[in-house]
């Protein structure tokens, strides 16, 4: 308690940001906007998803494509098992890799209809792991995976669901990124079961900022994460409080990513759904600054 809590750090961390492809204009010029203001604090990389059953196959594409084009940042496109064949899904890797993408995040994907269970396409690849194969097979793709500290709801128990990351990165995966989370201890306990199993692979925690708080609650149930009580009730009363909300957002993810730095983490993923300002409040909290900041002090110097 004798220092403050974000005093003096150095802004040595690598962090990333998700983006959702933009349904119409209006949510292309925020997506766009979101884009623009996180560029300057030069992301390792920035990733779009990509809908249940290639549903956003063409505008992940032009999103990726601008993205690459008209800001640099290296940017990676998800692509997933869901509902396609091995044909199909080597025609849309290659179209990636046509227009500069050297980065996937390779998933499984969920079903087109929530509650589901998935099941391959008669042609297409089974799971993640086999995906992963038979990108590395197409191109010498880099290839991010899916990790779930808290299990994914369908694995037999944690064990089972550690063995499947296993397998995905001894497939070809460089690198690990988790499902979003809310208690610290959770994410670290994984990493070093992680650690324990022998995977040595980087495992990126995946931050979500709460900007929504019902939306929150929906993706928590579909994917298995815990909302806890003391979260819940920090929103309660803020409804129609917006800005009180944001402020409240940004401080929570702001100390958990805070604790996460003091147990050695350095890198982060943040999700962003498209909007900037919290993403970019916890990391200017971490130390982070704009490069084009930097460059004008050392010029004045």
């Amino acid at each position: 308690m004798s220092k403050p809590l974000f005093a003096s750090l150095p802004g040595d961390i690598d962090v990333s940001f998700e983006f959702f492809p933009p349904k119409n204009d209006k949510s292309e010029e925020q997506l766009w906007d979101t884009v623009l203001a996180l560029a300057p604090l030069r992301p390792d990389f920035v990733s779009v998803t990509y809908g249940a059953g290639g549903s956003t196959r063409e505008r992940t594409h032009g999103t990726v494509a601008r993205i690459i084009r008209e800001t640099g940042l290296p940017t990676a496109a998800h692509l997933t098992c869901v509902d396609a064949s091995r044909d199909e899904i080597r025609e849309v890797a290659e179209g990636f890799w046509n227009a500069g993408v050297r980065h996937i995040v390779a998933l499984r994907g969920d079903p087109p209809t929530m509650g589901d269970r998935f099941v391959p396409h008669p042609g297409g690849y089974a799971s993640a792991a086999d995906l992963v194969a038979g990108l590395k097979d197409i191109a010498p793709f880099d290839i991010s995976v899916a990790a779930y500290p808290e299990t994914h709801p369908e694995a037999q128990d944690s064990q089972a669901d550690i063995d499947n990351l296993k397998r995905k990165l001894d497939a070809g995966a460089s690198r690990a990124i988790t499902q979003f989370f809310f208690a610290p201890e959770k994410f670290l306990r994984f990493r070093d079961l992680a650690a324990a199993q022998g995977i040595d692979a980087p495992i990126l925690p995946g931050i979500l900022p709460v900007s929504n708080v019902a939306q929150t609650r929906k993706f928590a149930d579909a994917c298995g994460a815990e909302i806890p009580k003391w979260m819940e009730e920090l929103f309660e009363g803020l409804d129609n409080r917006p800005e009180s909300r944001k402020l409240v957002a940004a401080t929570i993810a702001a100390e958990m990513c805070r604790t996460l730095y003091a147990e050695g983490v350095r890198d982060f993923h943040f999700y962003t759904l498209n909007r900037a300002e919290l993403s970019y409040a916890v990391c200017h909290l971490l130390g982070m600054r704009p490069r084009e900041a930097a460059l004008v002090q050392e010029n004045a110097a």
